[in-house]
């Protein structure tokens, strides 16, 4: 199944369209809410339009996929998104636009993300966190997801060394599974107390 529409008490959660571009540019041009995240702020309709072509197509024309705009139900334009990746690490990211932030959206709307993944079979999910950033923290810990360890990168495209935490949730009641992928592939990792 692929981004199958979803409803919580406050929100719709569905697929982004080619109608939602100026959504996508107010959420993804803003400086403040893109300072975490792996892109840098998009400058003009046309970058919201190759944003979505990348980001969120290129995801709904698989078989399986987890890319959602997430929306009020009182108007149905997006706000922010959460995705969870199909790759193993089964990585979870979020953003929102901040004029939203501090109001339970984002976990509102992860945790109804996080009951399909587990109805479809995930056994795991896992996220990462800049050390700068903690309010990010605070929604895996929210949502039940466990801190793990964490690893210093080179981040890309914006060149710069991040510490990342990494958080898990194991939805398949392995509560000693944890996913190694980034311990694995940074040599400077470790265990911090949190």
């Amino acid at each position: 199944m692929n981004t199958p529409e979803l409803e919580t008490e406050r929100l719709r959660l569905r697929k982004f369209t080619e109608n939602d571009i100026s959504a996508i540019y107010a959420i993804f041009s803003d400086q403040e809410v893109n300072t975490y995240l792996p892109w840098y702020p998009l400058a003009s309709s046309a970058d919201a339009q190759s944003f979505f072509e990348k980001h969120f197509l290129s995801v709904y024309a698989k078989p399986q996929g987890y890319a959602y705009a997430i929306c009020l139900k009182s108007d149905d334009i997006p706000i922010g998104y959460v995705c969870v990746s199909t790759r193993e690490g089964y990585d979870l990211g979020y953003g929102l636009r901040k004029e939203f932030w501090r109001r339970g959206i984002v976990t509102e709307a992860v945790r109804a993300v996080i009951q399909l993944v587990k109805e479809e079979g995930l056994s795991y999910i896992t996220a990462t966190h800049d050390v700068n950033n903690p309010h990010s923290g605070w929604v895996m810990q929210a949502v039940g997801m466990r801190y793990q360890y964490s690893y210093e990168e080179m981040w890309q495209p914006k060149n710069i060394l991040v510490t990342f935490r990494m958080y898990q949730l194991n939805l398949d009641g392995n509560e000693n599974h944890v996913y190694h992928g980034y311990w694995d592939q940074y040599p400077k990792h470790f265990v911090e107390k949190v």
